[in-house]
């Protein structure tokens, strides 16, 4: 059977806004309604499904239950017991692992101060679990583990007070911190019904917001294989994106590469495709003024440009792409001009 192609989306990340810990992934050009159902799945997925590790319990010298004091320190130990679940943690193994801190000076108890496993890191140092006065200490052994979303703290039934002195913690695994989506309309040649994904990630910094994604998407292509009655229909054979469609239909001979794009769009000044302030200055400035001059130019050609780098690069193949076209597409403006008579010609007639 012949199937009808999909529209295959370029993926992007922002590198403007993009931190370790803050990312912002745009998806474009997809199917119509395709945003709507693919940033909602990797939403509930990447903060629900992500592994994390956490502080599941506390061992600390001198106190046996969490409504305890402890001389010296200013906090009461529920207080503390609180701040410990701030502490985020990376495991590189995903093994269980144990973290130990001993402070006795005046002042703040800081996570920089607790010494952990080789295949555990402390991510924020500067976040304060205490604060000690001239006479305190403080002697703390946490219990590292590893688990998905939300953990109840996981006390033995039938006994109030454990023999080590342990103290149990509720623990939020995830790195996930926040994740929205937006879906605004992109344009494909002479379509204007496609979707644009725009998905934002918020991570404690155990997770970057590129491996998050990477998970996600993971998980929900493990579970969706298992919906597959027969063989898979292999629409990525039969799907292109946009640009290779177009590249594909050049190299047929014969063949106009302006073939499906409105002739006229060649010879519009490049002000028509919304460029930033900055690419656009820039393309001026090289004597890049009408689309044609631009298309016609490959890569090299661009980033030959004076103050023209590589972030401003990837906005030109991103917005020549939402119209339908790429660079080096070699068109001859003596095609356009008889293309153009030849389309005067048949509205005449």
């Amino acid at each position: 059977m012949n199937y009808k192609p999909l529209i295959l989306p370029k993926v992007n990340w922002d590198t403007t806004v993009s931190t370790n810990t803050y990312g912002e992934l745009i998806v474009q050009p997809l199917e119509p309604g395709f945003g709507i159902t693919l940033g909602n799945a990797l939403r509930r997925v990447m903060l629900s499904s992500i592994e994390g590790s956490a502080v599941t319990s506390v061992i600390i010298k001198g106190v046996n239950n969490e409504f305890s004091t402890l001389k010296g320190v200013v906090e009461d130990i529920l207080h503390v017991l609180l701040n410990l679940k701030g502490i985020v943690v990376k495991n590189s193994t995903g093994l269980p692992g144990k973290m130990y801190l001993h402070k006795k000076s005046e002042g703040p108890v800081k996570v920089a101060d607790i010494k952990t496993d080789d295949h555990l890191t402390v991510i924020n140092k500067d976040y304060v679990i205490a604060h000690l006065a001239t006479d305190g200490e403080l002697e703390i052994e946490f219990f590292v583990e590893t688990g998905r979303g939300y953990q109840p703290a996981q006390w033995p039934l039938g006994e109030s007070l454990q023999a080590d002195g342990r103290i149990y913690l509720d623990a939020m695994f995830s790195p996930v911190k926040r994740v929205e989506y937006t879906v605004e309309q992109a344009r494909v040649g002479e379509r204007f019904d496609c979707d644009k994904l725009i998905v934002r990630i918020d991570t404690n910094g155990a997770v970057g917001p590129q491996d998050a994604i990477h998970y996600g998407t993971s998980v929900l292509r493990t579970q969706f294989e298992h919906f597959l009655l027969a063989k898979e229909i292999p629409f990525n054979e039969v799907s292109q994106s946009p640009e290779e469609k177009s590249e594909k239909e050049y190299r047929v001979e014969g063949e106009s590469p302006t073939k499906g794009l409105p002739v006229e769009l060649f010879l519009k000044p490049i002000d028509e495709l919304e460029f930033s302030v900055r690419a656009h200055n820039c393309l001026i400035g090289a004597g890049i003024k009408r689309v044609i001059d631009l298309v016609n130019m490959t890569e090299e050609d661009v980033l030959k440009i004076k103050n023209f780098g590589r972030k401003s690069l990837r906005e030109v193949k991103e917005i020549l792409s939402a119209f339908g076209l790429h660079l080096g597409m070699n068109i001859k403006e003596l095609d356009l001009k008889k293309a153009i008579k030849e389309q005067e010609k048949k509205a005449g007639a």
